[in-house]
Order: C-alpha cells, then sequence, then structure tokens
C-alpha cells in the first residue's frame, strides 16, 4: 500500500470514526460562542399573572402559598419558599420560580427546561471527567491527522500544487488577522 493510499484511508476512518465527535464540538461550540444571546443549556421562560391582591409579609402562611400556587398552575410542584427582601416573595417548584410582589400581587412564573440535545453536548464539552478527557485528547489528535491529512487527498492543481495552497493559506491569514484586530 502506498503512502498516498494509506493517508487516505486513514483519513477516512477517521473521519468516519469521529463524525459524532466532530458534530457535538461543533454543535456545542457554536451554542456556547452565543451564551451571551441565549442560554445554550437550559429554556427560560417568563409568564406574568395578576393575583388581583396585595399581601404582608407576616401574613403569609402556608394556605397562601397553596392558594398562589393553584392560580399559578404550579399545584403539587412546591418545594420552598424565600423572602428576599420585605415585599417579595419567592416560591420554588420544579422546574422554576414564582415571584410575587407581596405590596401589588404581581406575580411572575419563570419556569427552567433542559434544552433539549444541547445540554448534553454543552455537558461533553465542559469536559466531564478523565476517561473523557482522554478521548478528546485523541480526538484532538485526530484532528490534527485530519487536517494534515486532507492537504494531501488530492493531487494537481485543485490540491496543494495551486488550490489548496491559495485556500491554506487565507485559512491562515484570518485566524491571524483576528489576533491583530483583537489584541
Amino acid at each position: 500500500m502506498t503512502l498516498y493510499k494509506l493517508n487516505r484511508v486513514l483519513h477516512r476512518d477517521l473521519g468516519y470514526f469521529f463524525v459524532a465527535m466532530i458534530l457535538i464540538y461543533a454543535i456545542s461550540g457554536i451554542a456556547i460562542n452565543h451564551k451571551r444571546d441565549w442560554n445554550p443549556n437550559y429554556i427560560i421562560t417568563d409568564k406574568d399573572i395578576e393575583l388581583n391582591r396585595s399581601f404582608v409579609r407576616d401574613s403569609i402562611n402556608q394556605i397562601i402559598i397553596d392558594d398562589i400556587l393553584v392560580k399559578s398552575g404550579e399545584k403539587g410542584n412546591y418545594k420552598s419558599h424565600f423572602f428576599p427582601d420585605n415585599e417579595t416573595l419567592r416560591i420554588f417548584v420544579e422546574d422554576g420560580t414564582i415571584t410575587v410582589d407581596l405590596p401589588d400581587g404581581a406575580t411572575t412564573i419563570e419556569t427552567i427546561k433542559k434544552r433539549p440535545l444541547f445540554k448534553e453536548m454543552n455537558f461533553l464539552h465542559y469536559n466531564p471527567g478523565v476517561y473523557w478527557t482522554w478521548f478528546s485528547d485523541f480526538f484532538c489528535v485526530a484532528l490534527i491527522f485530519l487536517a494534515i491529512s486532507g492537504l494531501f487527498i488530492l493531487k494537481g492543481k485543485n490540491g496543494l500544487k495551486w488550490r489548496g495552497t491559495i485556500f491554506m493559506v487565507l485559512g491562515i491569514v484570518v485566524p491571524i488577522l483576528f489576533l491583530l484586530l483583537y489584541l
């Protein structure tokens, strides 16, 4: 087997083997890059309701909390509650919180749900354990091989002799430009 053919076989087989890893790191990387714009792990929704009454902190008891839970559609989901200040009641429920402004009864229900697939991919992206670290390191070495071996897949004018070199140089220049821009 020639070196050219061995390169193609290894490039192909490692590409097939690591396709899931490439997708995990690429998708979660995009999600994490935009965490200023959205929460990549959770879907957070707020819903405002009016209880049409005011409350005094000292009068809050479990009966009133149960009534708030019923009106909020969270009956049976109670976990605990506390008062962050004298005018606010925060009730913790399964998958969220209910915040009540005591003087006017304005209430916000915040629900938090895992973002399907993204949560799991981001978990792996953040490197959860030693065995994953070893596998990720092996993946990184394979990416280095895939990048270098990919340079030699095509021959002639579409390879490194002409077109490949132009794109490779452009691909090197872009990160350098961003470094100069950000540093």
